[in-house]
């Protein structure tokens, strides 16, 4: 369950009145497209529905029974998300807004690479081209429809190419443990040599490259990579 100090307020009028619930802002957009991917206890700061949440005045039985049909909280908070609007403080919105921000920029960051190098743009730049763009961010816009909106914007600004390499990673078998844990997802074949080393092949995003490498090499100081063709 979210603190008091860190939950914000999703506010329906309806009726001539307000409703009102306290939830974790961090949970909303994953509520929003999975409603039983997060539970009411974790979504929720307190389990009433108000009039006023600052206050502490409650809606009687009668009046959430005309406005939602049911006094069934699940309903009512799915109605409230779905057609209210979420209250935020300039600083609460700030801080969602720099979080989304930087999530975007990872995305991207890990995912397209410079055409004409083949390797990843820095995400400095990626940042300075959205600033250029004057991309607007919406706190509890879907990431992934914020993503796609941000390269449609971008690539008239920087060159952008979404492609996959497969590399080659051989390590020492001591260090198979460490480096398959963090590889696991992406390994696409894999054998144990004579010598009781372990190779795998494994597909990335280009953009991931680089730091996938640098991952691998903290958990293997004698790893040998190679890239694929």
């Amino acid at each position: 369950m979210v603190s008091l100090d860190d939950a914000v307020l999703a506010r329906l009028e309806k009726g001539g009145s307000r409703y009102e619930i306290l939830v974790d802002p961090d949970l909303v957009d994953i509520w929003k497209k999975d409603n039983n991917s997060v539970t009411l206890d974790d979504l929720l700061a307190t389990g009433e529905i108000w009039n006023d949440a600052k206050s502490g005045d409650r809606p009687t039985t009668e009046a959430i029974e005309s406005i939602f049909g049911t006094t069934d909280l699940l309903t009512c908070v799915q109605k409230i998300l779905k057609d209210g609007n979420i209250q935020l403080t300039t600083a609460q919105r700030k801080n969602l807004v720099a979080e989304k921000r930087t999530k975007i920029i990872h995305q991207i960051a890990t995912t397209a690479t410079d055409p004409r190098t083949k390797l990843p743009h820095p995400k400095t730049r990626i940042e300075l081209a959205l600033d250029e763009i004057k991309f607007s961010i919406d706190p509890f816009l879907s990431l992934e429809r914020q993503v796609q909106d941000a390269i449609k914007k971008l690539k008239p600004v920087i060159p952008l190419a979404f492609i996959t390499v497969r590399m080659a990673f051989k390590v020492p078998g001591s260090d198979y443990g460490g480096v398959h844990r963090l590889l696991r997802e992406s390994i696409q074949k894999e054998e144990w040599l004579s010598d009781g080393s372990w190779v795998c092949v494994v597909e990335v995003p280009g953009g991931m490259k680089n730091e996938l490498m640098s991952q691998v090499a903290q958990r293997s100081s004698e790893v040998s990579v190679k890239e694929l063709d």
